[in-house]
């Protein structure tokens, strides 16, 4: 018939990851404000600023890991 792509969860997983690491930064920045949040990002401990930052780099890889995918013939 045609090609037909499949679902598969690695981009799901990666828009997953995004919404999380996003919901991380935007609470931070209405608790501390862009000053302090800043600081967080530049700081050398580990903060979840910098997790956050980490997810929308893992997010990206599973994004394009699923876009990625085989086409099954049907």
């Amino acid at each position: 018939m045609g090609r037909v792509r499949r679902k598969n969860w690695f981009t799901a997983m990666g828009v997953l990851f995004i919404v999380v690491a996003s919901i991380a930064i935007i609470r931070d920045l209405l608790i501390w404000g862009p000053e302090f949040t800043t600081d967080f990002f530049t700081s050398s401990d580990i903060t979840s600023e910098k997790v956050s930052v980490a997810m929308y780099g893992i997010a990206g890889f599973l994004i394009v890991l699923g876009l990625r995918g085989e086409s099954y013939e049907e």
